[in-house]
């Protein structure tokens, strides 16, 4: 079969949009149960530099006030937690998590040396990296590496987006990109790209133009499986009409499907508030609060959220002061939300940022993120951290 340029092009426009699926997704192609007890993680990217501080608020330090004249949240506007601490006012779901002992919030999350660069910033976060290193796997990737080697019952991680991100990029085995199973279908099963997988054979050398047929191959092999394990227990939950809230529908529906997918992975932005912080931070937060009230209140009526942990992150905090346009800059440290019925630990897990011993300007880290990976992939996935991280870090208490 000889192809045209402009057929070839879409053929690498297609693979790109899957992004490398892993050849062990044919195996998903006779569906094993996965039973209660089988621990599922979401994780959500809050991109673009969440302020943690007007997120979870310090509502009784007075140099978060002085610092923040007109946009720090007064006590009476926050969702009290306690009398030291209370919430966004859009967070209200949250507070109803917190409430129900279903909501942990760690403070000062973060890394030694830190950059303030987006971009850098994002990739020491996907790769769990110190940041004085440049490492291209990410730590979802290589638990992928870890636990599907050899394995015969690979794990899989999923990505809603059309592009995967370095998080779910290991050496060996990638997640896959796809903002829903039914476009990855639709594409996928079109007559052109289904002729041009079952055409390629290859002479035994193995060449670039071979890997692009082979990805061709096993998308559209794999497609038609992904769409229908999503539709077998379609969730008839209302969600808001919002890309977060599609996307939990999406994840919500295949946890309750025969799909043994691992890790979910998603991302809600942009927090990048320079300017006119408290408009944009409110309306993302109102739809990050819909979507995860009704993520959480789908999977507790069919029994998953002991199984299920969402653990949102942003790649770096905001500075300590507004600016003068109504903003705030980019800063370092930062809370972190984990949201599970199956927490060891409840509430406020650790002390508020200290206002008082800054570094020029900033918070300083408490937590190193990597001890948070590391908790996770031992205690919820049951994978072997120390070889996925390349280092031992200490395990927290969550779970």
């Amino acid at each position: 079969m000889i192809l045209k340029r402009k057929e070839f092009l879409q053929i690498g426009s297609l693979a790109t949009a899957s992004m490398m699926l892993p050849k062990f997704l044919k195996a998903f192609e006779k569906p094993a149960l996965v039973p209660p007890g089988n621990k599922v993680l979401v994780v959500l990217q809050l991109s673009g530099g969440n302020d943690g501080l007007n997120t979870v608020i310090p509502v009784r330090n007075d140099i978060y006030y002085k610092s923040r004249p007109r946009l720090g949240i007064t006590k009476e506007q926050a969702l009290l937690l306690t009398d030291e601490v209370g919430l966004h006012p859009a967070l209200t779901g949250l507070k109803d998590l917190y409430n129900d002992g279903s909501l942990g919030i760690l403070n000062s999350v973060g890394y030694p040396n830190p950059d303030r660069s987006h971009f850098r910033s994002m990739d020491i976060w996907h790769s769990a990296s110190n940041s004085n290193e440049y490492v291209y796997t990410g730590w979802v990737g290589r638990y992928l590496d870890a636990q599907c080697a050899g394995c015969d019952k690979p794990t899989q991680a999923l990505e809603i987006d059309d592009v995967l991100s370095l998080a779910m990029k290991g050496e060996q085995v990638k997640g896959l990109a796809m903002k829903d199973p039914k476009r990855l279908f639709n594409s996928s099963n079109e007559k052109y790209f289904k002729e041009v997988a079952a055409s390629h054979a290859s002479d035994g050398h193995e060449k670039p133009v071979d890997y692009l047929y082979k990805t061709m191959a096993e998308t559209v092999s794999s497609a038609d499986y992904i769409y229908k394990q999503s539709r077998i227990h379609l969730t008839n939950k209302e969600y808001p009409k919002s890309d977060i809230g599609n996307s939990l529908k999406t994840i919500a529906s295949l946890i309750l499907s025969d799909i043994n997918t691992k890790v979910y992975y998603l991302s809600l932005g942009s927090f990048d508030t320079h300017v006119a912080q408290e408009g944009q931070q409110k309306r993302l937060f109102t739809e990050m609060n819909a979507a995860i009230t009704a993520f959480v209140k789908d999977l507790k009526s069919n029994n998953r959220f002991q199984d299920v942990m969402l653990m949102s992150f942003s790649e770096f905090g905001r500075r300590v002061s507004q600016n003068a346009s109504g903003g705030t800059d980019h800063g370092t440290a930062n809370n972190i939300f984990l949201i599970s019925g199956g927490l060891q630990q409840k509430g406020v897990l650790n002390e508020l940022p200290d206002l008082s011993d800054l570094q020029e300007g900033d918070l300083k880290y408490k937590v190193d993120f990597k001890n948070v990976y590391a908790t996770i992939l031992n205690r919820w996935l049951s994978a072997d951290d120390k070889k996925i991280l390349g280092s031992q870090f200490e395990y927290l208490n969550f779970i």
